[in-house]
């Protein structure tokens, strides 16, 4: 058996084992399996290895993609440059890890931008923010960033006002905020001060529509949610999993 999987907590909303099912049995790779292992800590990794020796590589997610990276023997230049990895690969019994959530994003906000750039406000400052900043950097877009507290971020929640929404056009929700099964949940914006002018890229991805997405369009706001993202960085991982 060829094994592949998913490591982080909680891991119901997951598509990526549905995903690499649909692709396996696509490619008719019967001997392929990918699984979810949540894990209730980042020390539990040694662990999982020992039970499944079998695994060639796995994805990481929330709330793992930086803790993670104390725990590999090698990391990739663009995965430390982030600061973040969302995907491992196995290779005579080291851990390699890599970041493919920057093409992901990237190869998805492009199309949406055209030539423009526009100034951004990117909610969260966890590992998917990372990979976030590091394309927006690339792009040369100003953003700024929206933690719990200005040790991780640029702005708190409580310093969102209707002209700094208005300034930034660009919202990007690195946030779990609004996923399954707390899809009535929303970033604390003032979203009246949403309008067509904006483009809200919402990286959750179940449900399709979240209450910020939702919010969004009713006020005229282009929005995109995660599942494009989900796609292009579990291709990615694919091709580093089979060099």
């Amino acid at each position: 058996m060829v094994r592949y999987g998913l490591i982080g907590k909680p891991l119901a909303h997951s598509f990526s084992q549905r995903y690499f099912s649909d692709k396996f049995a696509a490619l008719g790779l019967a001997d392929h399996r990918y699984d979810l292992f949540q894990l209730e800590d980042i020390g539990a990794l040694d662990g999982l290895l020992r039970e499944h020796p079998d695994l060639r590589g796995f994805n990481v997610t929330i709330p793992y993609k930086r803790s993670v990276m104390d725990l590999l023997h090698e990391v990739d230049p663009q995965a430390a440059a982030v600061g973040a990895v969302n995907t491992i690969a196995m290779q005579d019994g080291r851990r390699i890890g890599y970041n493919t959530d920057v093409h992901g994003f990237r190869s998805t906000l492009l199309p949406l931008l055209g030539t423009e750039r526009p100034r951004a406000l990117v909610l969260g400052s966890g590992g998917a923010c990372r990979a976030v900043g590091f394309v927006l950097r690339e792009l040369g877009i100003r953003f700024r960033v929206v933690s719990r507290s200005l040790e991780r971020g640029d702005l708190t929640w409580d310093l969102i006002d209707p002209i700094l929404l208005k300034a930034c056009p660009l919202i990007i929700n690195t946030t779990p905020l609004g996923t399954h099964p707390n899809v009535e949940e929303l970033p604390d914006l003032p979203v009246h001060a949403l309008g067509p002018r904006h483009l809200v890229y919402d990286l959750v991805y179940n449900p399709e529509r979240t209450a910020l997405l939702r919010e969004a369009e009713q006020r005229g706001a282009r929005i995109q949610n995660g599942l494009a993202m989900l796609h292009a960085q579990a291709e990615a991982s694919w091709v580093i999993w089979n060099r």
